[in-house]
């Protein structure tokens, strides 16, 4: 089974390339997850996807945030949202059981920086992302828990650690925020099987960054521990984000391999 989290950064202006990429280069994608679609739902490109053998929930919003789970077989159970009125104002998280895993697709705030509102909201909504797990989820589940977390964990995950100390990503509160998360019972699984690789999934558009490779591992596949035995691989693939033409997500995908 193979598994990918994109940040896809517009889903419409990101449409051809995606499509691209999936015939040319990556065409046994079991279960593809993006981030950032920015549309509504009834906006969502379906039949593009239908075509290449995916069926879709989405949970989107305009021009803004929004999920969207891909997967090749029939999704069992859907959860949308927090279930938090105040949270679920904007369009983050997406829960779907595909057999008997559980597939969270996971949109996290950006934050700001310290004192900000933005910043409270980011480590506010980290503790009720903490607490929808609990209320809902077991450790002893199958779950995979992807996407855009907006945090980079640990130096390795930043291209200069002294340049970007304390900054949006990698401030200590937010890594704790972070580290909560992973206590319900995750497994960074690229970090799992690469202790001492460096490896980014996000470069900014300014300054050739991706070329520079100026970049920060904010995008992660987190797997509980019964799923762990069979999880046999998980990379970055640079080739969507290696594009001049059509302009790229400033994300790059990420995928795991798990043999269930």
């Amino acid at each position: 089974m193979k598994v990918c989290t994109f940040n896809v950064n517009s889903i419409r202006t990101r449409k051809d390339l995606i499509i691209r990429w999936l015939t040319e280069k990556e065409k046994d994608i079991d279960i593809l997850c993006f981030q950032e679609i920015k549309v509504e739902d009834d906006k969502f490109p379906y039949k593009d996807f239908e075509q290449l053998g995916y069926k879709a929930v989405v949970y989107g919003q305009k021009g803004y945030n929004g999920v969207a789970t891909l997967s090749r077989k029939d999704f069992v159970e859907v959860k949308k949202g927090l279930r938090d009125e105040y949270f679920d104002q904007q369009k983050r998280i997406l829960s779907t059981k595909i057999g008997d895993i559980w597939v969270i697709n996971v949109y996290a705030p950006h934050g700001d920086l310290r004192g900000g509102d933005k910043y409270y909201y980011k480590l506010d909504w980290y503790k009720r992302f903490r607490q929808f797990l609990d209320e809902n989820f077991s450790p002893e589940d199958k779950i995979i828990a992807l996407g855009d977390f907006n945090i980079a964990i640990e130096d390795i995950d930043v291209y200069d650690p002294e340049l970007l100390a304390d900054s949006i990503g990698t401030m200590p509160e937010e890594r704790e925020a972070f580290k909560n998360i992973l206590d319900f019972g995750f497994v960074d699984t690229f970090r799992y099987l690469y202790p001492d690789k460096q490896q980014f999934t996000w470069w900014d558009y300014i300054g050739g960054a991706i070329w520079k490779n100026e970049g920060m591992r904010i995008d992660y596949i987190l797997a509980t521990k019964p799923l762990i035995p069979h999880l046999k691989d998980v990379y970055v693939d640079l080739w969507p984000r290696r594009r001049r033409t059509p302009k790229p997500s400033d994300h790059a995908p990420v995928i795991a391999i798990f043999e269930v």
